[in-house]
């Protein structure tokens, strides 16, 4: 049973911790925008300093998870959080916003990312990685529903029924009710992890010089071919944080429809986590990565050609259901390569934060290209734009897959690429 509540502590905590910095406006986007008096060019600028914040954090936050125990940096991460978003519920100014947000780049990264994945990746043992990390992306999109759901309920309660007609005031109160929501979850999460994740047992807490293992990692070009993978992927799930958006814009949704939309998609992660988890162990997670980017590529590139007044709204809600489905797909999955690609264990911590400085740079650079190309095209012609920059990127993807296999079909032959 312990073995259970350790996965499930993880899992909650995997999602909670990106909460307040992303469900905010990844569900709320367009009711955020509106109280903060923020463009989507604004917006992104603020992801940009979360995501420089998030550079500089993941190397030695990384080093720290191979050195200290997952509870401690877990609950001190969550609690850090939390205290962020109590200053949040105050409606700060857009450069108050930008310290915030760098605050969350350090506190949801440098002491929980490399933790949490270490702490995965040892519960999943030798044989699952695939459904370790695919029960973890699984079970954080069954928590980023459940709660985003019940939010959006709160919000809906603080607006007229014709959410069109919410006064300054009530969508004011509303969006302050969420932050408070989140901020709360958060800080139940870090007690839940403290008393549920084991003490640190004396493997971890050894005086090691933590970077050493830096150097080791570096020199491993697989561990480059999957940070690039997950370049790619990462700005395809970055670009959800635009749908609610979309929904209101293009299709015609209110405000709190469009949250609504968004919280019901969040249901199809987990689906999508778990079977490409499964499939990646009993297939192969490099060629099944390859397989969805070839998905993505073509269904962003449909996408890139669909307005309502031209193709049915049937044809657009089926491809953004796939789209969808492939990149909590992905996120189930890309770390399953680190076992793939035979990375040694006592370097894991090292490893994810390489992997991770390198793969999740859109954090600083997709939301400022998005937020630019929608303000410079209002209306469906700016998502148009969005939806085929994202499939060359898809396409860009399957040729970096393409790289890896050439690289591990060298590794089983012995040569010393890796």
């Amino acid at each position: 049973m312990s073995r259970y509540l350790c996965i499930a502590a993880l899992v909650i905590a995997g999602e909670m911790i990106f909460g307040l910095p992303f469900h905010t406006a990844r569900f709320f986007r367009p009711t955020l925008l509106e109280v903060f008096g923020l463009t989507n060019t604004q917006l992104g600028d603020l992801f940009a300093v979360y995501g420089i914040a998030a550079m500089a954090s993941y190397f030695p936050g990384g080093a720290l998870a191979d050195r200290f125990s997952a509870r401690a940096l877990l609950t001190a991460s969550l609690v850090a959080t939390g205290l962020g978003g109590l200053y949040m519920a105050t409606i700060p100014g857009a450069p108050q916003l930008a310290l915030l947000y760098g605050f969350w780049g350090v506190t949801s990264i440098f002491l929980f990312w490399g933790a949490l994945i270490r702490a995965t990746r040892e519960w999943g043992g030798e044989a699952s990685q695939g459904a370790a990390f695919g029960i973890l992306e699984a079970g954080r999109g069954l928590v980023a529903a459940v709660i985003a759901v019940s939010l959006v309920a709160v919000l809906a309660g603080y607006l007229p029924d014709d959410a069109t007609l919410a006064t300054d005031i009530e969508r004011r109160a509303g969006m302050r009710a969420i932050i408070l929501g989140y901020s709360a979850t958060a800080f139940a999460t870090a007690a839940l992890v403290w008393l549920v994740i084991p003490a640190p047992d004396t493997v971890v807490a050894t005086k090691r010089n933590p970077f050493a293992n830096l150097a080791l990692v570096v020199r491993r070009p697989v561990i480059w071919a999957q940070a690039a993978i997950i370049v790619c992927a990462y700005c395809c799930y970055k670009s959800l944080d635009y749908y609610s958006l979309y929904f209101v814009d293009v299709l015609g949704k209110d405000e709190v429809q469009g949250a609504r939309l968004m919280s019901y998609g969040a249901y199809i992660r987990p689906v999508a986590a778990l079977a490409a988890g499964v499939i990646a162990d009993r297939f192969n997670a490099t060629r099944s990565i390859g397989v969805i980017f070839v998905v993505m590529a073509v269904v962003y590139a449909l996408l890139s050609q669909f307005v309502p007044d031209d193709v049915g709204f049937f044809a657009i809600y089926t491809n953004l259901f796939v789209s969808l489905f492939a990149v909590f797909a992905l996120r189930g999955i890309y770390f399953a390569l680190l076992q793939e690609t035979r990375t040694p264990r006592h370097i894991t911590g090292a490893a994810v934060g390489m992997v991770s400085v390198l793969g999740f740079t859109p954090e600083i650079f997709f939301a400022p290209i998005a937020g630019r190309i929608l303000d410079a095209t209002p209306g469906a012609g700016g998502y148009l734009d969005l939806f085929w920059l994202l499939g060359i990127i898809a396409a860009c993807g399957v040729g970096v897959v393409a790289w890896l296999l050439w690289l591990q079909r060298n590794i089983s032959s012995g040569e010393t690429v890796s």
